[in-house]
């Protein structure tokens, strides 16, 4: 399964949550709702997740393997990057 497209469909500057994300795999199939949040000393990716009645947060989809989740959260870094650059400089 190959990344397609990786859209940044709001960014938040003043936030922990710096952006929203959808992501199209093989042309074919997209999840949205994926957060690129600010931790401590990096950025990283919150999968698409809901709130059960008890209150935990369970996410709807996520990469099963190492390798998908580092391609996922490097691919989407690099354009957050970039559509922060290219906000920055309008």
């Amino acid at each position: 399964m190959q990344i397609t497209d990786i859209r940044i469909r709001k960014i938040n500057v003043d936030s922990k949550m710096k952006a929203v994300v959808s992501v199209t795999f093989d042309n074919a199939m997209v999840v949205h709702d994926i957060k690129v949040i600010e931790g401590a000393d990096k950025l990283f990716i919150a999968m698409p997740s809901r709130k059960t009645p008890e209150g935990e947060f369970k996410d709807i989809a996520h990469p099963i393997t190492m390798e998908m989740r580092e391609d996922l959260e490097k691919g989407i870094l690099e354009k957050y990057q970039t559509a922060l650059l290219a906000e920055s400089e309008v």
